[in-house]
């Protein structure tokens, strides 16, 4: 088995939800009693949320290196960036390390190829649906990304700040996405992306009116895949 390095704490409601979904798979994988060999590097989120709202990516890119680093460091043999906001700095963060970085827009990019899905519905943080690094590199692996409207954006992202990194959960912000979902469905939808790892504590991806791929679970498989030698880590281009 080989040692999985997470970069997490942006939210840690999702990093727990990436520990138990990379344990529940291997042991599924293995039987018995088998668990990961995994170290987290967890970050202060608060910090990382300042930089994002002065738009100091440059910051949060040295920030997420340097946890990387020391990750590469203790023995890890891949590391993941347990948000998909942060991957607007996935290249720097790979840069920094000799290990694969396994990246979380490109494996969830596959697994909607694998199903036929090109036209999904971006539900994400305000960074990821609009800075284009998420739908720019969509594009480039053959999928064509919708985001919701300016209106839904804003109220999307608050859910997810204010919220569900709060660990706080209300049926009537699960309407509200499922009403956007509707939305995107009406204009030529195909599916919807999960695409704030926090996300899937509010919606379940099974109770959806399209396909859904949750990057969360996905980016999580794509680690333990990679950890037991069934899959290759996908490197972000220099």
């Amino acid at each position: 088995m080989r040692r999985i390095g997470l970069i997490g704490g942006m939210s840690f409601e999702s990093t727990a939800v990436y520990y138990r979904l990379i344990n529940e798979m291997v042991r599924d994988r293995l039987g018995g009693l088998a668990s990961a060999d995994l170290l987290l590097h967890s970050v202060n989120f608060a910090d990382v949320v300042e930089m994002q709202k002065a738009g100091r990516w440059d910051l949060a890119a040295r920030h997420l290196a340097r946890g990387a680093a020391s990750l590469e460091a203790a023995g890890a043999e891949c590391v993941l960036i347990c948000t998909n906001t942060m991957h607007l700095v996935a290249s720097e963060v790979q840069a920094s390390v000799d290990i694969p970085l396994i990246h979380i827009i490109d494996e969830t990019a596959k697994a909607l190829k694998s199903n036929g899905l090109k036209r999904p519905l971006l539900l994400a943080t305000r960074y990821t649906m609009e800075h284009g690094f998420y739908t720019d590199r969509m594009a480039a692996l053959g999928v064509d990304v919708l985001v919701p409207d300016a209106e839904d954006r804003t109220a999307i992202h608050s859910i997810i700040f204010n919220e569900l990194c709060a660990g706080t959960v209300f049926d009537a912000s699960r309407d509200c996405a499922i009403a956007m979902i509707e939305k995107a469905k009406a204009t030529g939808a195909d599916s919807i992306i999960l695409g704030c790892t926090e996300i899937c504590l509010l919606l379940d991806p099974k109770n959806l009116p399209l396909p859904c791929a949750d990057s969360t679970a996905i980016h999580a498989q794509a680690a333990v895949d990679f950890a037991l030698g069934n899959g290759e880590a996908n490197q972000v281009a220099a």
